[in-house]
């Protein structure tokens, strides 16, 4: 509970630097959740989705029978339209699921309804859920995200890694381990992350003293040039 609490106030500090809208309604939907029941779902704010992709996803999502937030941008997913979407998987989006075209990340993953972040384990996603405590689900896209997500389930031990693969039947899978199957496994390990995280930048934390001597340096920088 004293995690819950944490998150709760560190969502009323926070102040939106998204390029895209943010639709609030998804926080009183959150709201309306049981206590870590839903699964998170954003990859971020450049990943393309391809139709396939789109479709597996959602899938995996819909079978798993978890509540799920997602955020699925206007412009990502390449050759689709709605008129192409599987009955099934909008009548299990309207049961369980909530989609947004864009949401307050910080304020989503402080929320006490959020159990689990299903990410493409970007660093700053992945810093935003290591900060509040949130067990990951990663599907690496490019770049540093493939040793981010790596990090991630083999050494911080706070979630999975999915991988390159995109198969409805592993979304499942990963969906039900993160938020069920290893959940008390997970959040134990993403409590202490948590912890570290949020001493490295207090007073006397490693980031509070490095970012002290860094401007210390340019105050001193400064001097020698005047």
């Amino acid at each position: 509970m004293r995690l819950l609490e944490e998150r709760k106030a560190a969502a009323s500090s926070k102040s939106s630097d998204s390029l895209w809208a943010v639709d609030r309604s998804c926080i009183s939907w959150l709201d309306q959740q049981a206590i870590q029941s839903v699964v998170y779902v954003s990859f971020g704010s450049i990943t393309l989705l391809t139709r396939e992709h789109l479709i597996e996803v959602w899938y995996g999502l819909v079978n798993s029978e978890r509540r799920f937030l997602w955020v699925v941008r206007p412009e990502p997913v390449v050759g689709h339209g709605e008129e192409d979407i599987p009955v099934k998987l909008m009548e299990g989006t309207k049961e369980r699921g909530y989609l947004v075209e864009w949401a307050p990340q910080e304020e989503v993953l402080a929320h006490a309804a959020v159990g689990g972040f299903l990410t493409h384990s970007g660093w700053s996603s992945a810093l935003e859920s290591l900060v509040a405590g949130v067990p990951m689900s990663c599907w690496a896209y490019f770049a540093d995200q493939q040793v981010n997500s790596r990090f991630v389930g083999e050494v911080w031990k706070l979630g999975l890694d999915i991988k390159d693969v995109c198969d409805r039947n592993v979304v499942e899978k990963m969906v039900n381990e993160l938020m069920v199957e290893k959940k008390e496994e997970f959040l134990e390990s993403a409590r202490k992350m948590a912890r570290l995280a949020k001493g490295s930048v207090g007073v006397g934390g490693s980031s509070f003293c490095d970012l002290d001597r860094l401007i210390e340096d340019i105050r001193l920088m400064s001097l020698k040039k005047s």
